[in-house]
């Protein structure tokens, strides 16, 4: 590989970066031109004082720096030239030509939210100082003027079989407004990077979120601005047709009177026959595509889990009628349970437990607010100390019925900008 040190690419100066990762410490060297722009990427450690030296006898300026986070070396190494070259470890090159992220770039996303999800298709595009996002999924779009980036990621625990907790990580970007509530949330793994390079463009911030406390990420995100909005990226999950149900149900029941003849006409051999039939199935087949489409037993009892879905909604809303519950069946809802107030994010996901009483970290009330076109809902201590934000649509009547039954406090009203801003950014936790 050659680089010019004359010409549009010249070299200014010859840079040995750190920065700590993950509780050890990464180092590279960086060729940068007049206009403090990286020419040269080249991670991997090297010695301090031949670099020193091989700088002087090439005729650049020679500086090392040591960033305090990942952050503020991206910052530096984002801001990239025209015609750039970066080489891996070995010292081979790994590229070599046109910036991706220059001037009309486009910001992807590089996987999906949490680990095996598909990778939403949402692209991120600058048009002057605006930020235009596009869902192509869906067909919508926004265009925001952001005053900074925040870039998250936050662990979650859901209840697999069993009651067995089943720990995932949750990814993402958001689009700051300049009281740091978001405008914009955009779902998905994103390059630290890429996003360090597109934000530079236009000298736009970003907030590292990464590895910070989920608490303190989730109550971020549950702080939204006058309209907020989420494009996720994906498409929205496909309806059986109705006549396609039909014919899966007829096949179940052609497949359970195939088994009942076979197996009064010929008996224990015909068993035998089969069950090595299914073995060889089970070798070439996905199991879940198996029992989807060739199991009568699984056509013939999805009626049946239906009623049981419904029976189980009805008992809920006939719950949250009575105050037993608050929120909609299999959505965010709470509940008190031996002097415990329990929020339980969704149907099979973890639930945060809070104290009820009067003392200062104690759940003591209930904020049901307005805030311009947000609606949304505090846990307050009796102090007022925001103890937990769920944003989103909260009956009234349901809130009170709930407080009265479990002598909790309840107050509906609607927010100005200054009160809103205070208790989204004292709060403790939430469910963005």
């Amino acid at each position: 590989m050659r680089i010019p040190l004359t010409g549009p690419e010249r070299g200014a100066m010859l840079l040995m970066y750190g920065y700590p990762d993950m509780g050890r410490t990464v180092y590279g060297l960086a060729v940068l031109d007049e206009d403090g722009r990286v020419v040269l990427d080249s991670p991997g450690a090297r010695s301090h004082q031949r670099a020193g030296m091989f700088a002087a006898e090439i005729g650049l300026a020679y500086e090392f720096r040591h960033y305090g986070t990942e952050w503020e070396a991206r910052a530096v190494l984002a801001r990239r030239a025209a015609r750039w070259h970066e080489t891996g470890n070995d010292g081979l090159p790994v590229h070599d030509g046109p910036d991706p992220l220059a001037v009309p770039g486009e910001l992807r996303p590089r996987a999906g939210t949490v680990e095996g999800a598909p990778r939403p298709v949402t692209v991120l595009s600058w048009d002057g100082d605006a930020l235009v996002a596009a869902d192509p999924a869906s067909g919508s779009s926004a265009r925001i003027t952001p005053t900074a980036f925040y870039h998250y990621r936050y662990g979650q625990t859901l209840l697999g079989s069993c009651k067995k907790e089943k720990p995932k990580i949750v990814s993402g970007l958001a689009v700051l407004d300049g009281d740091g509530l978001v405008l914009l949330d955009l779902p998905g793994e994103w390059s630290v990077r890429d996003v360090a390079g597109f934000a530079a463009e236009r000298g736009v911030p970003v907030r590292d979120a990464l590895a910070g406390r989920a608490e303190r990420t989730c109550a971020v995100l549950a702080g939204r601005a006058p309209g907020w909005r989420r494009l996720i990226g994906l498409p929205l999950p496909a309806v059986t047709p109705r006549w396609k149900r039909f014919a899966m149900f007829g096949l179940g029941v052609s497949g359970l009177l195939v088994m009942a003849y076979l197996g009064a006409t010929f008996g224990w051999v015909a068993w035998r026959g089969l069950s090595g039939l299914g073995r060889l199935l089970l070798d070439i087949v996905d199991v879940k595509w198996l029992l989807a489409f060739f199991s009568p037993l699984a056509v013939l009892l999805a009626p049946v889990r239906r009623a049981l879905h419904m029976t189980r909604q009805a008992l809920h809303m006939r719950r949250g009628r009575r105050g037993a519950v608050l929120g909609p069946p299999g959505g965010p809802h709470l509940s008190v349970r031996n002097g415990v107030l329990r929020i339980r994010p969704a149907l099979r996901a973890n639930v945060t437990e809070t104290s009820v009483g009067w003392e200062p970290h104690e759940a003591a009330g209930l904020l049901v607010y307005r805030h311009e076109s947000s609606y949304g809902l505090f846990v307050v201590s009796r102090g007022g100390l925001p103890l937990c934000h769920l944003p989103g649509p909260w009956q009234p009547e349901d809130a009170h019925r709930f407080a009265v039954r479990h002598d909790l406090g309840c107050e509906v009203r609607t927010l100005s900008r200054e009160e809103y801003l205070d208790l989204a950014g004292r709060t403790r936790d939430a469910l963005p």
